[in-house]
């Protein structure tokens, strides 16, 4: 893989040996904005968006794709889904109002969570919005109570039961979300999935305000095994053949999630989406087929990664070079973990380039380390690299997903500024926080 793949659709060098993103010279973008920085390609962004949706639209009649927004989210993001036709997957509040904001149909924004508080099941009512996906027993008495009085009356609700399959997705522990031993989802073994089936359709037939219409499953993030997604698709589809012909539940939404693995250096692969749909709607066809279940049923699809980590490049300035004989070398940036805890927390491994030196040949091995007061704030331990200066410009590519979101005020230092590059105009879309809004919800004595 060359470094092109790892960058926005739009990067380039440019003649000054600068890296060069949505026809903007990085180094003029750090100049105007600052750094730590994330700049956002919005070629790449529709580029990816639309790769997803025709691919599994060209091969099913009837398919949802969702903008899974734990990946990243922000008024942006927002605007650009809705224009290019993606429903939303969201958990929190805040997410919904920056959906309502940005016109979305209610109709296309589906509520995940393990704990979906009163506060959020309300904003949810309140924007009109009929899709949750049921994650525990608990929920379902909540919600009846919560739409029961609800005003003005709420739409009849379209449920879907997170599943899962007990399925192991063969990534990291902390991604691995459909096992059996996991936070997430319903069993099928332990007959708690179909105990939340019966109950949400004996509530329904009592007069509840909604219908089971569906079945979610989501074994994981950063996800390359498509041997383990396809056996929980048909271990799934066996449980809606079973629940069929046990008490006649239909399968008229199936949720297959997202969470599809990208390559975040040269030596890994991203899954590829083509393929991806292609061998996925027809394992579909054939469950379904075999099954004697729907075949008209709507296909969900869940990426975010997918569709937004290639975007998104991290752009930092070196503060210090730090040579240890007989040790090792160390560059230090102006980030680190408190905007990318990816490294320290999955152990996830990147590329770093600099930007302003972008053909000079590598000659050394560096750790990437932030500024932060911890050991382990490391970005990258071994990155081979230009001799690098106090002052040059570092690059992290594929840094679109799980970065801001995650993003802390650790030692009290501001999070970045993000910047959306778009054929030569580069344009502020979140500025830099500053101490007066990181203090602004503490009460003084």
């Amino acid at each position: 893989m060359s470094w092109e793949a790892l960058f926005p659709f739009t990067a380039r060098i440019n003649a000054a040996q600068h890296l060069e993103i949505g026809g903007c010279d990085a180094s003029d973008i750090a100049e105007q904005f600052g750094t730590p920085l994330y700049i956002y390609d919005e070629t790449t962004l529709r580029e990816q968006a639309g790769r997803a949706i025709n691919a599994f639209r060209s091969r099913w009649e009837n398919v949802t794709v969702l903008y899974a927004t734990k990946a990243y989210f922000a008024p942006f993001i927002a605007r650009l889904d809705r224009e290019l036709g993606l429903g939303l997957d969201v958990t929190s509040e805040a997410e919904m109002v920056i959906a309502q904001r940005a016109g979305f149909d209610s109709n296309t924004i589906y509520v995940h969570g393990n704990n979906k508080t009163p506060a959020e099941v309300c904003a949810a009512l309140n924007n009109r919005i009929t899709h949750f996906v049921i994650d525990n027993l608990d929920e379902i008495s909540n919600l009846q109570l919560l739409t029961s009085n609800f005003q003005p009356p709420t739409p009849k609700l379209q449920l879907l039961l997170r599943l899962s399959p007990n399925i192991d997705a063969h990534t990291h522990r902390y991604m691995t979300t459909g096992v059996a031993d996991s936070k997430f989802g319903l069993g099928i073994q332990n007959g708690m999935a179909e105990e939340a089936a019966r109950e949400i359709l004996a509530r329904a037939q009592a007069g509840a305000n909604f219908e089971l219409v569906g079945l979610h499953f989501h074994i994981g993030s950063q996800v390359f095994d498509t041997d383990a997604l396809r056996d929980a698709l048909y271990a799934v589809l066996d449980v809606a053949a079973e629940w069929q012909h046990r008490f006649g539940f239909q399968l008229r939404e199936l949720n297959i999630g997202g969470g599809w693995g990208v390559a975040y250096n040269e030596a890994q692969t991203a899954l590829d989406i083509e393929t991806f749909a292609e061998n996925t709607v027809r394992a579909l066809r054939e469950g379904l087929r075999a099954r004697g279940l729907n075949e008209s049923l709507r296909l969900v699809v869940e990426p975010g990664r997918g569709l937004v980590a290639r975007a998104g490049v991290a752009l930092y300035r070196v503060g210090a070079v730090k040579n240890i004989p007989g040790v090792r070398n160390y560059i230090a940036v102006d980030g680190g973990m408190g905007d990318n805890i990816r490294p320290a927390l999955y152990g996830a491994r990147y590329q770093a380039f600099l930007s302003n030196r972008m053909n000079d040949a590598a000659s050394q091995e560096y750790a990437i380390v932030g500024r932060y007061c911890e050991q382990g704030d490391i970005l990258i331990e071994r990155a081979q690299l230009p001799e690098a200066r106090v002052g040059d410009l570092l690059a992290i590519p594929i840094a679109g997903a799980y970065q801001l979101p995650m993003a802390s005020n650790y030692n009290l230092i501001p999070r970045p500024a993000v910047v959306l590059v778009q054929e030569g105009r580069a344009r502020l879309v979140r500025r830099r926080e500053t101490v007066q809004d990181m203090l602004a919800c503490d009460l003084d004595d």
